[in-house]
């Protein structure tokens, strides 16, 4: 079995045996490999983000949180390809980029067969011109305070240049034109408004709770009046 395959199915064995934690022998015999690839791959699956840990003594070894790992999910060659293109065409700068890359890690290292080389070939023959980015310390400020429901507090550039100190309550993202803004109740306009993130010159998230905007009602009478979820993330809204 060669490595991909590999930690594809050793993360099914941990899920399997959770929470009961498995020894590094007990896997070299399972897959029959050295103790000491198992601990590379062990390590591997740590550095692309999953919850794997070890705990020593008595009864120790290695176990996954299965809270936080999701079961096989076997795509197609279709599939495969359509989540290299999204991936590709996601804004390095954009909100959630670095949980975007990870995913992408991921999905590397669980895809086998036909749906693998479909999405390596692909890869290959994808490239993008640099876009305006977003500073990470703006991004992770953006995510915190949607994903907290906090205040946010930012500086942000105008289209001239001029530059104003804001307390923004968010109340969603948008996407247009291939920029990203934060949609927001702001305190300083008493008015909803839309800010470009990539003019979003500093922003801190703070503890204080933000009251709950509806994004529509926030985008009613502006130019964004009309925008739309996109089809996409339907099942995720739904739940199905």
């Amino acid at each position: 079995m060669n490595r991909t395959p590999r930690l594809y199915a050793l993360v099914e064995e941990l899920r399997a045996a959770a929470p009961r934690p498995l020894t590094v022998a007990a896997l070299a015999a399972r897959f029959e490999i050295s103790t000491r690839t198992v601990q590379r791959d062990l390590q591997a699956l740590m550095d692309a983000g999953l919850p794997v840990r070890a705990t020593t003594g008595r009864g120790g070894g290695w176990s996954i949180d299965r809270a936080m790992t999701l079961p096989p999910i076997r795509f197609t060659a279709d599939e495969a390809s359509a989540l290299v293109a999204a991936l590709a065409a996601a804004d390095p700068g954009a909100p959630y980029a670095g949980a975007a890359r990870t995913a992408s890690q991921k999905i590397a290292a669980t895809i086998t067969g036909p749906a693998a080389t479909a999405a390596r070939d692909l890869a290959a023959r994808i490239v993008a011109l640099p876009a305006a980015r977003t500073g990470q310390p703006v991004r992770t400020a953006v995510e915190r305070a949607l994903t907290d429901a906090t205040v946010l507090r930012l500086s942000y550039a105008d289209a001239a240049g001029r530059t104003t100190e804001r307390e923004v309550e968010p109340a969603g993202l948008l996407t247009a034109g291939g920029n990203w803004y934060l949609i927001a109740w702001c305190r300083t306009r008493h008015a909803g408004r839309g800010f470009r993130l990539d003019r979003i010159t500093a922003a801190t998230a703070t503890t204080e709770p933000a009251p709950p905007h509806a994004l529509a009602d926030l985008l009613a009478g502006s130019a964004a009046a009309g925008a739309l979820p996109p089809a996409a993330l339907e099942p995720l809204r739904s739940g199905a």
